[in-house]
């Protein structure tokens, strides 16, 4: 959530900052409610005022006027006791009018904060414009030695490569068929050997992560409920994405039991109580990721300063929908519904240089990881269009992927397994997306209400809201497409990186 006297502000930078990232937002109308909801808000806290005011003065008046109404004649008195009636309607008529005041207020705030949530963090200045990932900006690349993605796979190693399609099939690394059967499409068993890879690379990132670089390791829940979607910005945008487990014990609209309550009774759930159902506080959501549970940790909390920064670290099974995916990357493991990454966040002070660096060391640590596994990679600038809400900045991390060929992504529409039953024809590969960095000052935060106490003592001095950050480590099985097609050998077999060697029984090759 943006600040809301940045934006009365200076409307023009966050209008701005929504062209610059394709994002739909209503902030006229926003700032409309706005004005009106402080208007409002300053003619109930006058009528307060008055009504104090009149309410301490008539006492005396009031006790006076009822007094001399004992001593005055009966023809008096009438008049007097009207006198004394309107003295005391005028402190309720005050208090009807604030009344009616704040249910206008009421009102006005649903559609208030429904608006704020949509407005999305304005990108940093320096941040490339651009509508989408066709205008992101390649930063540098890296390369291990005798390898160069420039010249292709054939070039650097004298043999045609396989893509892991097929590395899969011939070492028996993956069942697709089986997956699909009990999943649908965009699902995989992973067996034997690349189970164990994939397990090898989690550990050994979460390892790098907690031993080599300190970050706290934490478990984190991976269904939560909407307002920690909310809170992390993958809610409102980015709904779609997200799978949604109903909860009780309610009756819910589209349920079983609601669904052989109408067959019974002949009633269809109406609009009203599938708007009940949908609103339902027993509801959770499958993360996408550990992003979610890590930032929720804190959520209406206030930090102590000499606490940051917190450096937080997990490892968490990770679930999307892949709406609007259609026909992209159906086949292999690339593009899937379940997956595990290794997360890192950082929470800290609310200073943009401070951000700014950790930004570059979260992005550091993940370039010393690929290194230490010899994967080819290459930094993305990533223009306005392809940040997303919550990012003021993104960096995107490829790796090289000598089977990819973005495009002939789409082998099969469901994803099926005539695709790893057939040898793929020779390609000249492609950077394939394995990491984000995202720099979001205080925007998580203070949807979060997550502050520190800055400068003095604890428990004195402002409050004020963190930064956060965040990054993936490792995200399997996608890693193991490059892990398995840069390592392949002539013979077929592919070496295990050194460091993955301990996690895999001692063992260097998979044969």
């Amino acid at each position: 959530m943006i600040d809301l006297k940045q934006l009365r502000e200076n409307p023009q930078r966050f209008i701005d900052g929504s062209l610059k990232k394709g994002i739909e937002a209503d902030i006229p109308r926003l700032l409309d409610l706005d004005a009106r909801r402080r208007e409002l808000t300053t003619e109930r806290e006058r009528l307060r005022a008055e009504q104090a005011k009149v309410e301490k003065e008539i006492g005396p008046q009031i006790g006076r006027l009822a007094g001399a109404m004992k001593k005055a004649p009966p023809g008096e008195q009438a008049a007097m006791q009207t006198q004394l009636d309107e003295l005391k309607t005028g402190p309720a008529a005050l208090k009807a009018r604030g009344a009616a005041l704040e249910a206008e207020i009421a009102r006005i705030e649903p559609g208030l904060r429904e608006l704020l949530l949509t407005v999305p963090l304005p990108p940093d200045d320096d941040v490339p414009v651009g509508a989408g990932s066709e205008g992101n900006v390649e930063i540098r690349r890296w390369n291990p030695p005798g390898f160069d993605a420039a010249r292709g796979f054939e070039a650097s190693r004298g043999f045609t490569p396989k893509s892991h399609l097929d590395l899969v099939r011939d070492l028996g690394l993956a069942d697709f068929e089986r997956g699909v059967k009990m999943a649908g499409s965009r699902s995989y068993i992973l067996t034997g050997d690349g189970f164990r890879l994939h397990q090898a690379v989690l550990r050994y990132a979460f390892d790098f992560m907690v031993e080599k670089h300190g970050f706290r390791a934490m478990s984190v829940p991976v269904l939560v409920r909407e307002e920690a979607m909310v809170g992390t910005g993958f809610f409102p945008a980015g709904r779609e994405q997200a799978y949604e487990v109903l909860g009780g014990p309610a009756l819910r609209a589209g349920s079983s039991e609601v669904a052989e309550s109408g067959k019974r009774s002949g009633d269809v759930p109406s609009p009203e109580s599938a708007a009940q159902s949908r609103a339902n506080p027993n509801d959770l959501f499958l993360t996408g990721t550990g992003e979610v549970g890590l930032m929720g940790i804190h959520q209406g909390e206030i930090l102590d300063e000499a606490t940051l920064p917190r450096k937080y670290v997990t490892v968490s099974t990770c679930f999307r929908r892949e709406a609007g995916a259609a026909g992209k990357d159906t086949a292999g493991l690339y593009r899937i519904h379940q997956f595990d990454k290794v997360e890192q966040v950082v929470i800290c002070r609310a200073d943009e240089a401070e951000s700014r660096a950790w930004h570059k060391r979260m992005i550091g640590y993940v370039e010393e990881l690929l290194q230490s596994l010899s994967l080819p990679y290459r930094l993305l600038q990533c223009c306005t269009g392809d940040l997303g809400p919550k990012n003021a900045d993104m960096v995107d991390i490829e790796c090289w992927m000598p089977g990819r060929d973005p495009g002939r992504s789409a082998l099969r529409a469901d994803g099926a397994a005539p695709d790893v039953g057939r040898e793929s024809r020779p390609t000249q590969g492609g950077y394939g997306e394995t990491h984000s960095a995202s720099r979001l000052y205080d925007y998580q935060c203070r949807r979060l209400n997550m502050r520190y106490r800055a400068g003095g003592e604890q428990g004195k001095g402002e409050t004020v809201f963190c930064h956060s950050l965040n990054n993936t480590v490792a995200a399997s099985p996608r890693i193991l497409i490059p892990l398995l097609e840069i390592h392949q050998q002539r013979d077929g077999t592919v070496s295990i990186p050194a460091p993955l060697r301990p996690y895999m029984g001692g063992r260097s090759v998979i044969a």
